[in-house]
């Protein structure tokens, strides 16, 4: 969980130079647009931007998605390559709009252990990007940008003295101060193209690591249900929308109604949201498709296992007036701070892709991004599938490959290539070049080549693979990954790796609960069973009985049982376990430098307000797992069955004792005496296991010690003596017979 606390920054907006932006009255081109909401119908009339989209080529657009910059002042190569590169890439793309979406700066110390924010690293993130724009030729009104969990680390209040966000973000020189921010793209044939950002950030900031999850308001739902439903009732065109944001759904909690950003996603069947987070080092396949389907199985709102959400009763429906399909894709992007990735997100024609790129390598002088035909992996949806098979698909969409390439030489030749890998190898069927589309006011470059989309249907999602190779003036070849389409839009199955199936397929704030109070129940049932059984029945363990019968019940018994007859450690244990239930684990600091302390329950943080005048309770829920789920799983459940162990051991011990001093022949018992048991390596191994236990301990009680600036003997010293002082006695008691 520490290496999921390392996370976070959220959103830039960025759009071409070559962009209109016409003004009613400030510097974006804004019109008063009648906001509808479903849960209020009374929404005021409100400024919304819309960006007049000039130029060619018709019907497409694209934008910019960089994330977790984490500029620090202790890794000033970060912002040294992110000017470097991103602006004169910005310039080779032309892109509509550039999102940033979260960590912005890092907020850490050098040992990773202290979680508060640094001016520094705001005023060079100010700097970096003034330079990014200018070396882009990009209007700086389309750069978007919104919070991470790391550029909240410590923020009492928006707008107070540690609001560094507020003070040196883009977003915040340009007065965007709400949470949801709206820009709609607009084509002249009339297409529009609506994107927003979401920043889910705590209202509260407290400092790492309980700073980890995404937590949507019921008010900030309310404000992104209207934001996305402005042009429902007043575009006669369907209207694409995309969403960006910092946290993951994974990552992101229930409202306090219970509501969440899936939620409000899945009723307007937004075509993707988009993230980031996780970073690069969890996998790369970190993609989800959310589906609204109430026939899944209950387990369903805990797990996903794969990135496509498998339905029940899919029945094809094509009769007029039959719901559509609610889902959206959900895609995580790497992250800068290592991978230096940045994405050219697509929209063609109605149909989204991206390419995530990386500069770790160097610049990247060509680039090119397939639009048409969609990667069935992690593009294709349900819906797609269904216009498809109901006839309900724009032909002229299929009727061509196409293919964006961006390049700072010109391009002389561009070629689409399929592949047929139904005999086991890739064998090339068509090889086709691609003509540029030509505008004289054009954005940029899209290569189309006109094909029979017809001949390439089939019930496989992976049969056909396509690659494009562009090759400029200078004869250098530059080709994409080869990638699998369906026409017919069917998905092609992959499966996630562990680390990113725990990171995207968990619904970490509805497991937190079940997982901790499991375990504690768990816990209790081990100590008060055994000691029930000695008390109120005949029931007996014991090591002969073990012996005679090597069952795991009658292991598991007697340790146990053992265990409850070492009173000092049995009651201390189980007092430890009620204390975290019903007592706070720890004081500290929450904020950045400032006196004000809070504490830290199994619920989360109860801190009062920087001016005194409110308490906030259980903040941070469930971000505080990050600190109880790991105490629970490797401190204190270890320690109870090393304990129960060691007092087995000394059981042991005393049979054999008994057994070797009862012993005439005087050889027998040297011998004996020498053996496994009779040099206690059992105990030896358990005495290294509490050594690993303590050390694990020590190390996070020195982290939470750096985190929040704590004395462990006045701030939480029950958290931080027990379990030492329980290992200690229960190794000083079984130390003889």
């Amino acid at each position: 969980m520490e290496k999921m606390a390392a996370l976070t920054l959220i959103i830039l907006l960025f759009s071409s130079s070559s962009f209109s932006i016409s003004m009613a009255e400030k510097s974006d081109h804004v019109q008063g647009q009648q906001l509808y909401s479903s849960s209020n119908p009374n929404w005021q009339i409100q400024n919304q931007r819309v960006i007049d989209v000039k130029g060619g080529p018709d019907s497409v657009v694209w934008v910019i998605q960089l994330s977790d910059l984490h500029f620090s002042v202790h890794h000033p190569d970060r912002g040294l390559d992110f000017k470097k590169f991103v602006g004169p890439a910005l310039s080779m793309i032309n892109p509509s709009l550039v999102l940033i979406t979260g960590d912005l700066t890092d907020g850490k110390s050098k040992d990773f252990l202290t979680m508060k924010l640094n001016e520094a690293e705001w005023v060079e993130y100010r700097d970096v990007m003034e330079d990014v724009v200018k070396r882009s030729k990009l209007e700086k009104n389309v750069f978007f940008d919104l919070r991470g969990n790391h550029d909240n680390f410590g923020v009492p209040m928006a707008g107070g003295s540690f609001d560094f966000f507020s003070k040196y973000s883009i977003n915040g020189q340009l007065g965007r101060k709400k949470n949801v921010n709206s820009v709609t793209l607009q084509e002249a044939a009339g297409r529009k193209y609506l994107f927003v950002g979401v920043d889910s950030t705590l209202s509260v900031g407290l400092r790492g690591p309980t700073n980890l999850f995404g937590h949507p308001t019921d008010e900030l739902l309310t404000e992104l249900d209207m934001e996305l439903s402005q042009w429902d009732s007043q575009s006669t065109r369907p209207v694409t929308k995309v969403t960006f944001g910092h946290f993951p759904i994974s990552f992101s909690a229930l409202s306090n109604s219970g509501k969440s950003l899936k939620d409000v996603f899945l009723n307007h069947s937004v075509s993707a949201y988009i993230c980031g987070h996780l970073h690069t080092g969890f996998g790369k396949n970190l993609k989800r498709n959310h589906q609204s389907n109430h026939h899944y199985l209950s387990s369903h709102k805990f797990f996903q296992f794969n990135p496509h959400q498998v339905s029940f009763d899919r029945v094809r429906n094509c009769s007029i007036g039959a719901s559509p399909v609610k889902e959206f894709w959900e895609w995580e992007m790497g992250d800068w701070r290592k991978s230096r990735a940045m994405r050219i997100l697509a929209i063609d024609r109605g149909h989204v892709s991206y390419l995530d790129i990386d500069f770790k390598s160097g610049s990247k002088e060509t680039i090119i991004l397939p639009t048409f035909p969609l990667d069935s992996r992690f593009m294709s949806t349900s819906s797609s599938h269904q216009n498809y098979e109901c006839k309900a698909i724009v032909p002229s969409s299929y009727e061509t490959v196409r293919a964006l390439v961006f390049s700072v030489s010109p391009i002389v030749s561009v070629v689409a290539k399929i592949y047929d890998s139904r005999s086991g190898n890739l064998n090339l069927i068509m090889e086709t070049n691609m003509s540029k589309i030509v505008d004289n006011t054009s954005r940029g470059d899209l290569y189309i080549a006109p094909w029979n989309y017809r001949a390439f249907e089939d019930p496989s999602p992976d049969r056909y693979w396509l690659q494009i190779e562009a090759i400029d003036l200078k004869g250098k070849s530059t080709l994409t990954d080869l990638r699998p389409f369906s026409i017919n839009g069917l998905n092609a199955k992959i499966s996630w790796t562990w680390l990113e199936f725990k990171v995207m397929g968990c619904q970490w704030t509805l497991l937190y609960f079940p997982l901790l109070w499991s375990a504690l129940c768990f816990m209790l049932s081990i100590l008060i069973i055994p000691k029930s059984l000695l008390i109120f029945s005949n029931k007996r363990f014991t090591y002969k009985k073990f012996v005679s019968d090597k069952s795991f019940k009658n292991c598991i018994g007697w340790v146990l049982q053992e265990l409850s007859m070492v009173h000092g450690v049995w009651f201390g244990m189980l007092g430890y376990l009620f204390y975290l239930v019903l007592f706070p684990w720890l004081v500290g600091k929450v904020f950045t430098d400032d006196d004000i302390r809070g504490y830290m329950t199994y619920m989360g943080w109860a801190v009062k307000s920087v001016n005194g005048s409110e308490k906030h309770e259980y903040i941070g829920f469930p971000d505080v797992m990050v600190v109880v789920i790991p105490h629970i799983v490797f401190v204190v459940f270890p320690s109870i069955l090393v304990t129960g162990f060691l007092v087995a051991e000394k059981d042991i011990y005393r049979e054999h004792y008994l057994s070797v001093t009862g012993k005439k022949d005087d050889n027998d018992g040297e011998e004996k005496s020498k053996s496994c048991v009779g040099m206690r390596w059992l105990r030896k191994f358990l005495f290294v296991v509490c050594l690993v236990i303590l050390w694990m301990h020590f190390k996070s009680c020195m982290a939470l010690v750096k985190a929040y600036e704590m004395n462990p003997i006045l701030h939480f010293p029950v958290y931080c003596f027990i379990i030492p002082l329980l290992l200690t006695y229960v190794v000083y008691k079984t130390r003889n017979v």
